[in-house]
């Protein structure tokens, strides 16, 4: 199943007074580019959740936002700022001193003065980590799920299209097969004019043919443009990553229907080249956001 590369998921996870919340939204491009945007704490974990998200996603440009709550003590401690405490002590006693008052300092109220308890979030918290890597695996499934939907669109309209480009190779070789025809007896009917109704040199008018048939022949071009199609058809079925494959094909689809219309010598295959030009250049649009 093919996927686009535009989509979106979201998942979030509250355990034990910890509430995670991860969104992942992608959009074209031609190579795989993750952002992260998370919280500093989080940052010993940048590399595992690109990873994580790279295993399932092989093109795009993907944003990862991550919002954390923490009101658990997981992942958290209280620091205490020894230096700092002892240099409140020494100027409150001696401000007691200097005014002669009764000095009774407690501990209670050093701990409320700025900066002496500060709480600080533990580096790489193995519960956190195993927490936050859960989501953003949950939130990738649901962001696959969206580009698969969205793939499947896409490939029911490009079998469509690929279709009626196979339709329009098949109606052009059969023109360009009765061209040949025609002009061997239109051939037949100038010479014998030309001659008053005398009888006609076959050797020559064979040499001729074979010059018109080499001139105007599009078998090779039709023969190669009907392989890419049923190669096209085929990877549509693939469980990898075609956009770029498919967009070779195209490209190359284009360059032998260009040589077809260069070789046209009836104005109902000129038609017809426009019209799987145009359709090309509709399935070119569409691949252009597959994965």
């Amino acid at each position: 199943m093919i996927r686009s590369m535009t989509g979106y998921g979201k998942d979030a996870l509250s355990k034990d007074l910890r509430n995670y919340q991860i969104e992942i939204k992608s959009v074209n491009h031609r190579y795989l580019d993750i952002s992260v945007k998370m919280p500093r704490q989080f940052s010993y974990l940048e590399e595992e959740i690109k990873k994580e998200i790279s295993s399932k996603i092989k093109r795009g440009k993907v944003d990862v936002f991550i919002i954390f709550e923490n009101n658990s003590t997981e992942g958290r401690e209280v620091k205490i700022n020894t230096e700092l405490a002892k240099i409140y002590i020494q100027q409150l006693k001696s401000l007691a001193e200097q005014e002669h008052i009764q000095s009774n300092i407690e501990v209670t109220e050093i701990s409320k003065f700025p900066d002496v308890l500060n709480i600080q979030n533990t580096q790489e918290d193995e519960v956190i980590r195993k927490e936050v890597l859960e989501t953003t695996k949950m939130a990738t499934e649901k962001l696959l799920q969206m580009r698969e939907t969205e793939g499947k669109k896409i490939a029911e309209d490009l079998i469509i299209r690929i279709k009626n480009v196979e339709e329009k190779v098949n109606e052009i070789s059969k023109i360009s097969t009765g061209l040949i025809e025609e002009y061997v007896v239109k051939l037949e009917e100038r010479i014998k004019e030309i001659l008053n109704n005398q009888d006609v040199d076959e050797n020559r008018l064979a040499q001729e043919v074979v010059i018109y048939a080499d001139k105007c022949s599009i078998e090779e071009e039709v023969t190669r443009l009907k392989s890419h199609i049923l190669q096209f058809s085929n990877l549509l079925s693939s469980q990898d990553a075609i956009g770029k494959k498919l967009d070779f094909i195209i490209q190359e689809m284009n360059r032998e229907t260009n040589t077809i219309g260069s070789k046209a010598s009836s104005l109902d295959i000129t038609n017809g080249v426009i019209d799987i030009k145009t359709e090309l250049e509709n399935i070119r649009e569409q691949i252009q956001n597959i994965e």
